[in-house]
């Protein structure tokens, strides 16, 4: 999908309008929060924080790695 972005001026900010079939992909809708990444090709925009995502990658592995460990200490 290639859509073009309006930028508007929202009191002393600017806001960029976005597309309700932009809107529809991310699965946002008003309120919602959108997080700002850098990529190799320019700036990803998407609705999942990338920090928590890659703690909860760190996490999955220390479970799978240490499983258990973490059995027993359920105990």
């Amino acid at each position: 999908m290639n859509a073009s972005l309006k930028l508007v001026k929202i009191g002393n900010s600017t806001g960029v309008i976005l597309p309700k079939e932009l809107l529809a992909r991310l699965r946002v809708e008003l309120g919602d929060t959108l997080y700002a990444s850098e990529s190799p090709d320019g700036v990803r925009l998407t609705a999942s924080n990338p920090d928590f995502e890659a703690k909860m990658k760190l996490a999955e592995k220390i479970m799978r790695e240490d499983r258990d460990i973490l059995r027993v200490l359920a105990q």
